[in-house]
Formats: structure tokens, sequence, C-alpha cells
């Protein structure tokens, strides 16, 4: 089994600008996109079955920090949305050799190790689509794919049934997998305070560097 996970990852200093229309200041987002993405980072350097990494940015910033991890880093395109950056990533993964990809964001902070070690458990010969869905069930916060090249990513409102279709007509088998720990990504001030929430039940070691990012945030 040979599991690369790619995350891409924009521009930090432009992340999370719908916070910003609550009020939560550039200096807060930027924090809390650098925490966020830190943790998730530091879970997947604890993962037993990813074998490897690669960051998908074009932020200087972005790349010194996942180099730090020893993760591998190419560029993307600053013109290019989220999924083209996924797709980017993709082909390096099967260009490297990798029989699955694993697509993240970096602004799911709860992530849990150990769970993305029992999805990769599950992994099967091919082709296949997992898809691991958003906290509505309407949209996909990762995908499982089998090869990586398998569908094109499409990420964004109502992506979960577009990815189902997308797979029937590749025809791989699909499968949805509930992953709590990637259910919750960060756009919105409501998703704010839902972390919020899910941290003060949460194990102290639990996303450390979002929750310090998380303790600072202001909103105006």
């Amino acid at each position: 089994m040979s599991l690369v996970v790619v995350l891409p990852v924009k521009a930090l200093d432009r992340a999370k600008e719908r916070l910003g229309e609550t009020g939560v200041r550039p200096a807060d987002r930027l924090a809390l996109a650098t925490g966020m993405l830190t943790d998730v980072l530091e879970a997947l350097e604890r993962s037993r079955l990813v074998d490897d990494v690669v960051v998908v940015t074009s932020d200087p910033h972005v790349e010194v920090l996942a180099r730090g991890y020893g993760n591998q880093v190419i560029a993307d395109d600053p013109a290019g949305g989220h999924s083209a950056a996924a797709a980017i990533g993709a082909r390096w993964a099967l260009d490297d050799g990798a029989f699955h990809a694993l697509l993240l964001p970096g602004d799911t902070p709860a992530i849990d190790h150990e769970e993305i070690d029992v999805l990769a458990d599950l992994l099967a010969d091919g082709p296949e689509v997992v898809i691991i869905p958003d906290r509505h069930g309407t949209g996909t916060n990762a995908l499982l794919l089998t090869p990586p090249d398998v569908i094109q990513p499409s990420f964004g409102p109502d992506s979960r049934e577009r990815h189902e279709r997308l797979a029937r007509e590749a025809g791989a088998k699909v499968r949805i997998a509930q992953v709590p720990s990637l259910s919750l990504d960060i756009d919105t001030a409501e998703d704010l305070d839902e972390l919020a929430e899910q941290l003060a039940q949460a194990p102290a070691g639990t996303a450390v560097y979002t929750r310090d990012a998380l303790s600072r945030v202001r909103r105006q």
C-alpha cells in the first residue's frame, strides 16, 4: 500500500476571508489558518499508514512550514481553485507511484491520526472513490482516490453528489465514510463556534495550535 496525502493550501494571508465578514481581524484569521494547518501536519506525521504528504501551495510561508515536517512541496497556480490544486497533487502522487491519494483540506484541525489509519486500513484495490462528507452531509471534506487519477476532484457546494456521479461515470466503486474528526472545516462564524464547542469537550492534546489561535480571536 502506498498512500500519499495531498494538502492543497492557498495563501494564508488571504485565508478564511468569510470570517472577516463577521468581524474576525485579518491577523487573527492568519493565526487561525496557520494553527489549523499545523495541527493537520502534526496529525499526519503521527499516522502509521501515510507514506508521504505533498503540500500544493504558492505561499512561501506554507512551504517552510511543510518542509519543516519533512513533507514534499509542489507549486500551485495562485489563480486556480482548491479543486485544481488537489488535482495537481493527485497527479504528483500518481507519478510518484502511489496507489492511493487522500485529498485533505488544511482547515480540519480536529483531525485524528488514528481515524486516518482506520480509513487507510480499509483501502481496496480499486478503482474506488471514498467520499468523506462535511458535517452537513452535502459537501466533501476529503476524498480517497484509488488510483489517484480515478476522477478529477470537484470540491465546493453540493460536491458529495457530484463526486458520487463522477465516480459512477468512471466505473469506480463509491463508498461514503463518516470520519468524525474530518467532518468540520472552518469557513463561517457558525463553524468557528462549533469548533470552539468541540475543542472544549476534546482531550487537551487535540488541536493545540488551533486552540492557541482561537483563544486570541476577537470579533470586531
